[in-house]
């Protein structure tokens, strides 16, 4: 079965059909939700929120929906208007960006207290047009995101990679942007559990305070 990234671009791939199939899918909104809720875990917020928060490919505010019932203020962005329309529909709470990510975040330095992004950044590795190169892409969104986050702020992003290389292509980036941070696996041994987020550090949220990555979850009991 062909990778979504691989069969068209995502605001083609996501048209009006496939968006409120997306949406309608009440496994898929559930899987989502779980992701989201991990994401937002390894953010390591503290209780004294509610946080600013951008949801990075937000889709139809599926995540966003989750961050509301935490009680986070948030800021949503996608390419694809379909998936938007349905968000702006369904009157989510959060403020919608109709954006291309490769193209660079373009907020405020310091705007947001955290980032989070579930599915989407495997889709900046991809070359779906002559002019898209997936490391240019990917330097210009991680440089900007990096000045948008307040300094100790973090970004988590559960993403799907397809090899070990591209793995290292988008890390590698994300460190010369700036952040710090790595990989935390979810139940490394399970392969239909198995999950991969991204988290990184932007900077260190107190003079000699260092960021320590999240363990990966790996109880074969709470995956089943």
């Amino acid at each position: 079965m062909s990778r979504p990234e691989h069969v068209a671009p995502p605001e083609l791939f996501y048209g009006e059909t496939e968006a409120k199939k997306y949406t309608g899918n009440s496994r898929i909104a559930a899987i989502q939700a779980e992701m989201t809720m991990r994401a937002v875990e390894l953010l390591n917020l503290s209780d004294e929120g509610p946080y600013y928060l951008l949801d990075i490919g937000c889709g139809s505010g599926l995540s966003g929906e989750v961050l509301e019932e935490d009680g986070h203020i948030w800021v949503g962005m996608d390419i694809a208007p379909a998936m938007l329309e349905i968000a702006a529909d369904k009157d989510v709470e959060g403020d919608l960006f109709l954006q291309d990510i490769g193209q660079g975040v373009g907020f405020r330095p310091g705007t947001f207290d955290g980032a989070i992004s579930v599915s989407v950044i495997q889709w900046l590795c991809n070359a779906d047009k002559t002019e898209n190169r997936p490391r240019y892409r990917l330097q210009r969104f991680f440089s900007t995101l990096f000045m948008s986050l307040q300094r100790g702020a973090r970004a988590v992003f559960q993403f799907y990679p397809e090899n070990d290389t591209q793995v290292e292509m988008i890390m590698g980036i994300a460190m010369k942007c700036g952040f710090t941070g790595g990989l935390v696996v979810d139940y490394p041994n399970s392969k239909k559990a198995r999950k991969f987020y991204l988290c990184l550090f932007a900077g260190q949220a107190a003079a000699g305070q260092k960021q320590e990555l999240p363990q990966g979850l790996d109880s074969e009991e709470a995956a089943s």
